[in-house]
């Protein structure tokens, strides 16, 4: 509860920070709204042209889209600070971290916190609920539920991919930018049904990198598709589990890296 407390705290000193300059926070909000308001767009302007994608409706696409958008949106407003956390390495702010009471990941993640990212979950949220108005999606407790555990395990997921890229820094200094095609690139991927992919693609996102697990296979029980998709009913009940499992591992990677980690003597 102490430590609870103490994240609270800091996030209300960051949120008071980043509203001294009110202006310029709005125009960033709506820019931010704005900019996913457009990748929606694109998808809409895509089935204008193709009704359908591998059996799937535009607004079973924008049900993907709205979680994807969700989770990767308070993933970025929560997770900040491993995200930026390179800046730490390269002028030796971790340093100071490190003789502090505090766990050095507890740190990490309470150093940002980014609040114009709610214009992106406002968006995202907008698009879920216009979705579900245009779908008969049965509802019932254990579907909210579901899609709470979705929703959570999903933010888990991409905190743990900014988490990987975080613990690279304390081998290479500079945070390794492949890690944008798992995070950027993976909003991207899991706005669109994972049955238009390769195998090997199917395969890698859902064993390797969970993207599938926490998304698609959801999206199957919740829209009534897990039938016609051939994907076993037990492992989409389990599905969304494996975003908490993931950061669980991606928190043991991040304590190998501290273990290994050199000062840069700034």
């Amino acid at each position: 509860m102490h430590h609870l407390s103490l994240y609270f705290h800091f996030v209300k000193l960051r949120i008071r920070s980043q509203m001294e300059y009110r202006l310029s926070f709005l125009f960033e909000l709506f820019a931010q709204a704005s900019i996913s308001v457009m990748d929606f767009f694109m998808i809409a302007l895509l089935f204008n042209r193709f009704k359908q994608l591998a059996g799937w409706s535009l607004w079973e696409v924008g049900f993907l889209y709205g979680i994807v958008g969700i989770c990767f949106a308070v993933a970025e407003m929560v997770g900040r600070g491993f995200d930026v956390f390179q800046r730490n390495v390269v002028r030796g702010g971790f340093d100071t971290m490190l003789v502090r009471p505090l766990g050095t990941f507890y740190q990490v993640f309470a150093h940002e916190f980014l609040l114009r990212r709610v214009g992106r979950i406002a968006q995202a949220v907008v698009v879920l609920l216009i979705a579900n108005s245009q779908l008969t999606i049965p509802w019932s407790f254990a579907k909210v539920g579901y899609l709470f555990v979705t929703l959570m395990s999903g933010t888990c997921f991409f905190i743990g991919l900014f988490v990987i890229g975080a613990t690279s820094c304390f081998w290479t200094v500079q945070s390794i930018e492949i890690i944008n095609i798992f995070t950027n690139g993976g909003v991207f991927m899991g706005s669109y049904p994972f049955s238009i992919y390769r195998w090997w693609f199917r395969h890698f996102f859902t064993f390797i990198i969970p993207l599938a697990c926490v998304n698609y296979f959801p999206s199957l029980f919740l829209l009534g598709k897990v039938g016609s998709s051939g994907v076993s009913p037990i492992g989409v009940q389990l599905a969304p589990f494996a975003g908490f499992l993931f950061l669980g591992i991606t928190m043991l990677f991040w304590r190998w890296g501290v273990l290994r980690y050199q000062s840069t003597g700034h």
